[in-house]
């Protein structure tokens, strides 16, 4: 089983979001982290990976991972806020040391 963290501010995102059925197609992908099974996700730079959800805007979360053991979830949006979300992630994975 891999060790999945969420950071302040994907906690704050989830929070925050109003579509209920996207928000719980987030927490059933992320479970599914914990599992193995990452389904469409994609590498965006600087050892960053952004999790696609296909529910509504087309929601994003961004990862990093450490020999397949723990992933650290970064932050989180959609794909209109798609090139500020990535920069937003390398910052965070900075701060945390990945």
């Amino acid at each position: 089983m891999i060790k999945v963290n969420r950071t302040p501010e994907v906690e704050r995102w989830l929070k925050s979001l109003k579509d209920k059925t996207a928000k719980a197609k987030i927490i059933i992908r992320i479970d599914r982290m914990k599992e193995g099974n990452f389904g469409d996700a994609e590498p965006v730079g600087n050892g960053i990976s952004e999790l696609r959800i296909h529910q509504g805007k087309g929601y994003r979360v961004y990862f990093t991972n450490r020999n397949n053991e723990i992933v650290l979830l970064l932050c989180g949006g959609d794909k209109n806020t798609q090139q500020q979300d990535i920069k937003k992630a390398k910052e965070i994975a900075k701060e945390w040391g990945f």
